[in-house]
């Protein structure tokens, strides 16, 4: 019966006196419903400036491989060479799977596969590798977002072209070459003082042009992440140099012969697994919705710091943080947009403290920040700079916009108590002025110094509700 008014157009349907018309437009209906889905994709809710650049940044690595395959010819040895170097990525990739990798993994040793494939072949194949080894990240350890992938993929080709492009203009002459690279050629040219200095030359303009890339997608992303860290973050940089190394000795080993890549897939594996090891430890120093730290960890760490301060006889204070009408928002408008709201909340915070303040997570839509060094009025100028920040902030959701704003409850050592315990203590009774007196304020303890009781209960940071 769905098939009638095809069949006979202009006609009546059945004996329901629905016309054509009625159908086309149903129809018509379900294709705007279907352009509405794909709209609703994840790419396509990301700014605009961020799709043009994805865009551009893709549609330059697909021209390029497209005459990159019509200019390089194929040569039995490089094939070879370049399938070795995949397989070993892709041993890589299972091991990694196996391991387990933790949420927010962003750094691998697959540099130590870039590297080889830049220097020794010509740039077609370091536009093509990240092709088959981002599949296997995607397939293998985790189905992320997929224009992300596509994305990274793209920045990884064009980085390792240029890269490759400098390195063989600069030692042929020529992108393609006689011969290539491999074999007798490469390892001539690794092992001597020019060639080597030239080789971490190109593999570094390699990093760098991959950090840029990925650093001016998160820029025009108008996410809280700010980008400078991608290019000045020390671990970064450590991990890269190491990476840099490996890939080069991987790629010595591949000028002498493919087969020697037996004996560089286990060290690079013992090296990646070490690097998720260390991710897996701040992992669970971390929350994972925000990235700052967990309470058992704020809690330790702070009663540490605060243990020194006593001795020391110098200042400190706590600030306990509580988001307004939280509840009300998570009622509202759902729980997705309550976590954009903690996370953007969370970055704000933790982008006005200083590097040597401590600030967690406590549950909920609280947040605590231990300010070493801080006395009452550096403490209070600190809360109030940070009720401001957040409190200047718009949470856009459809068609409406959510205001936020904060309430902080101060507290400062020796002023309101000996310990950590009791610094919490009295900030928590500071929140619950500031709540009382109509939130989106900062607020200090009734009391000058907070009670010792040994019965009191210790404070538990819970979520209000608003």
């Amino acid at each position: 019966m769905a098939k009638a008014s095809e069949a006979i157009p202009g006609a009546l349907v059945a004996s329901g006196g629905i016309d054509v018309a009625v159908v086309e437009r149903i129809v018509t209906d379900r294709e705007r419903s279907r352009g509405c889905q794909v709209r609703q994709w994840p790419v396509f809710q990301q700014p605009r400036p961020l799709l043009v650049f994805m865009a551009m940044v893709l549609a330059c690595a697909l021209s390029l491989i497209v005459v990159a395959l019509a200019v390089t010819p194929a040569r039995r040895d490089e094939m070879i060479t370049f399938c070795s170097l995949v397989v070993c990525a892709a041993i890589c990739v299972e091991a990694m799977r196996r391991l387990g990798t933790p949420s927010g993994l962003t750094r691998d040793l697959l540099g130590a596969w870039w590297f080889p494939t830049l220097l020794l072949l010509p740039p077609l194949y370091s536009l093509i590798i990240p092709i088959p080894v981002y599949l296997l990240l995607q397939f293998r350890i985790r189905r992320t977002v997929l224009h992300r992938r596509v994305f990274n993929a793209a920045s990884v080709a064009l980085s390792g072209f240029i890269a490759s492009s400098v390195f063989h203009l600069a030692l042929t002459g020529d992108l393609v070459g006689p011969a290539g690279l491999p074999g007798e050629i490469g390892r001539e040219i690794l092992i001597t003082g020019s060639g080597a200095l030239l080789a971490v030359f190109c593999c570094a303009l390699f990093t760098v042009l991959n950090t840029l890339t990925i650093a001016m997608a998160v820029h025009l992303s108008a996410s809280d992440t700010t980008w400078r860290r991608l290019l000045w973050d020390r671990e970064a940089v450590t991990v890269d140099s190491v990476e840099m190394c490996v890939g080069l000795t991987v790629a010595i080993l591949s000028g002498l012969s493919v087969v020697l890549l037996l004996i560089a897939v286990p060290p690079v594996m013992l090296l990646q697994r070490s690097l998720l090891y260390q991710q897996l430890q701040a992992a669970a120093r971390t929350d994972p919705k925000t990235g700052l730290l967990n309470a058992a960890t704020w809690e330790r760490e702070a009663r540490a710091e605060v243990g020194r301060a006593v001795q020391a006889r110098q200042s400190a204070a706590v600030l306990v943080i509580d988001i307004d009408h939280f509840k009300r928002v998570n009622d509202t408008y759902g729980h997705l947009v309550g976590d954009h709201v903690l996370m953007g909340v969370a970055s704000t915070l933790a982008h006005q403290l200083r590097q040597d303040d401590m600030i967690g997570r406590f549950g909920g839509e609280e947040f605590v920040v231990l300010l070493p060094g801080a006395d009452m009025a550096e403490a209070c100028r600190v809360a109030e700079r940070l009720r401001s920040k957040v409190g200047r902030k718009v949470v856009a959701v459809g068609d409406h916009s959510v205001v936020i704003t904060v309430s902080i409850g101060v507290a400062l050592l020796r002023t309101h108590g000996d310990d950590l315990v009791d610094l919490l203590a009295a900030a928590d009774l500071a929140l619950y002025r500031a709540k009382n007196a109509g939130r989106d304020r900062v607020c200090l303890p009734a009391a000058r110094r907070f009670p010792r009781d040994r019965e009191r209960r210790q404070p538990q940071l819970r979520p209000r509700g608003g």
